[in-house]
């Protein structure tokens, strides 16, 4: 009997690219990678409005669809317009309740109206500027893997992040976290399989525990 193959659409964490997901590798006779990309926003458009427009790139039905940070956010919202198998999330949060303080005060103040998304085009200007190994590193990164630097995306993805209104969701998700996530602190986040040491980027530098534990979660083992 030929082995049904099981479709995972991944989506990134905000402004970044799939190439966040270029070391992930699930066995090929039992899983095909569809990687998914941010879009531009339309004018006053809604989280939730988005999710579906974003969904009609997914041409599966029963779909593992995982998302990382404000992917994972996302991918929760779209999970409501198509039909998904498993639904994964990592250095994410389930709910408003998981957002830290912080986040919560600039939602509270409206803070986020002020970010200076236009800086993000000018990585190669603060580039010039940067001192000491840490920020470097960090700018190097950052350079390797965003790939959305429009203001008007940013402005509405932060917003959309520190102003996401979830309580209730669904039993069945499946939340990864590395306990050393300095964006969403653990302390924060309940009933999350923990990853040691890992970080908000852990999908990128504890990509080997993904590649050993994913084939067994989507398939429920």
């Amino acid at each position: 009997m030929v082995q049904q193959i099981i479709h995972v659409y991944l989506m990134p964490g905000m402004a970044a690219s799939s190439k966040i997901f270029e070391h992930i590798e699930l066995p090929e006779n039992a899983f095909q990678l569809h990687y998914l990309e941010w879009i531009i926003p339309l004018d006053n458009e809604s989280l939730n409005d988005y999710a579906k427009r974003l969904s009609q790139s997914i041409k599966h039905k029963d779909i593992v669809l995982l998302g990382v940070s404000f992917g994972g956010v996302l991918v929760q919202e779209m999970s409501q317009h198509v039909s998904v198998k498993k639904l994964i999330i990592v250095s994410s949060v389930k709910s408003m309740r998981e957002l830290p303080k912080k986040m919560l005060l600039v939602k509270a103040t409206k803070a986020y109206l002020l970010a200076p998304t236009q800086l993000a085009s000018k990585i190669d200007v603060f580039e010039k500027y940067a001192f000491g190994k840490n920020i470097k590193k960090r700018l190097e990164l950052y350079k390797m893997y965003l790939s959305v630097n429009d203001s008007k995306y940013l402005s509405w993805a932060i917003k959309e992040m520190v102003c996401w209104q979830q309580v209730a969701f669904r039993s069945d998700i499946i939340h990864i976290h590395g306990d050393k996530d300095s964006v969403f602190p653990i302390e924060n986040i309940k009933n999350a399989i923990v990853i040691k040491n890992g970080t908000h980027i852990a999908i990128i530098n504890k990509y080997k525990w993904f590649n050993e534990n994913l084939p067994r979660l989507i398939l429920g083992s």
